[in-house]
């Protein structure tokens, strides 16, 4: 099993280790409803090192991206990020991933960690029509680079004490390259998976203690806390914000995800995976959707479990679910046919044998 480079500040910790995509990785420290309080209503940290991070560059940098992702990727300037897909050109999805744009010849992807190999295999495989040569225009960095999310409201004022520019007035989904607590050359990204504000931060391997200690210091005086998986998996489902392997997959298109705003079909884009596909399946309307519900009934929802209409026929699969920590109010994500995605509808979860009376509502869930 792999190692991050904070891996033995968990277990100095007492964190609870488990194995997370090959990594060891804390699910919690404390407990997940404390730790995702401390998130929404101060400052934690993440370990998110397992992520990958692929390096594209060049003359044909653009083009290759603009082929092998959803989004229009020719909007970004130097410093602006975007969220978008990897189509597989078979109507689904590789990965969603984070598109950084340092210059108009050179772009860090930021990847799902259980998917990094795959979608490296899956950039291999397209890099020759574009004339990017893995290992050298195409670069996977992804054993080198340590990271750690600075997430909550509190997260940017604590942090700015260690930064040598101003980072509390940065825009959302903007990055700049700085020295935060005597390390040059970091990435410094307002960006998170919370939904509670904050940043992520890059550095080499060889700066993870040195960043470590400087977070920390500079967080004190907020109760800055080491956070697990656990209170960022119901964080973002409280933000309704899409997990790979759950929510999307291989066999779910970006448009049935709810992520046709991450999907663009305009000129400038030009072709790309699936785009006829994609194309179609939105003239001819969707026969399913990515939605979320609160229960009405007292439960549980969890992944897996069957949505039903109230005479108990089958009509999808819930793909997240939890009590919400800020709302004490269950609630989750499922797939549901047409038309029962529409909202305010009512729909059923099937917990183990008994039908659960649910409600289709927009997200976010979670409002401030």
């Amino acid at each position: 099993m792999k190692t991050t480079a904070f891996t033995k500040r968990h277990i100095e910790l007492g964190a609870k280790m488990v194995p997370f995509a090959g990594y060891n990785m804390p699910v919690e420290y404390v407990g997940i409803n404390e730790e995702h309080n401390t998130v929404r209503n101060g400052v934690g940290v993440f370990d998110v090192s397992h992520m990958g991070e692929i390096w594209v560059k060049g003359e044909n940098a653009l083009p290759f991206l603009q082929y092998v992702t959803s989004n229009d990727v020719s909007v970004l300037y130097p410093g602006k990020i975007q969220y978008t897909c990897f189509p597989n050109g078979k109507g689904g999805i590789v990965d969603d991933l984070l598109v950084y744009c340092i210059d108009e010849k050179t772009y860090l992807l930021v990847v799902n960690a259980a998917n990094t190999d795959k979608d490296w295999a899956h950039l291999c495989e397209y890099a020759p029509k574009f004339g990017l040569t893995p290992g050298k225009e195409l670069y996977n960095a992804s054993d080198e680079i340590c990271q750690l999310a600075i997430q909550g409201p509190k997260a940017l004022e604590a942090l700015q004490k260690i930064c040598d520019q101003n980072v509390v007035d940065m825009e959302y989904y903007t990055f700049k390259k700085l020295n935060i607590g005597g390390i040059a050359d970091a990435i410094f990204s307002t960006t998170g998976y919370t939904g509670a504000g904050g940043c992520e931060v890059y550095v080499a391997n060889e700066d993870a203690d040195k960043l470590w200690e400087a977070v920390f210091a500079a967080g004190e005086e907020f109760g800055i806390k080491p956070i697990g998986l656990g209170a960022r998996d119901t964080l973002r489902l409280e933000m309704g914000f899409c997990l790979y392997g759950n929510d999307i997959d291989d066999t779910t298109s970006p448009l049935e995800a709810g992520l046709g705003w991450a999907t663009k079909f305009n000129d400038v884009k030009g072709d790309f995976l699936d785009k006829e596909y994609l194309l179609a399946q939105k003239a001819e309307g969707l026969k399913r959707k990515l939605v979320g519900f609160e229960l009405v009934d007292k439960g549980v929802p969890r992944h897996g479990y069957p949505v039903c209409d109230a005479e108990g026929n089958e009509i999808g699969q819930v793909t997240s679910g939890t009590m919400s920590p800020s709302m004490k109010k269950p609630v989750g994500m499922a797939y549901v046919a047409a038309p029962f995605y529409k909202v305010d509808t009512e729909i059923y979860i099937n917990v183990r044998g008994r039908l659960l009376k649910a409600k289709v509502v927009k997200t976010p869930f979670y409002k401030k």
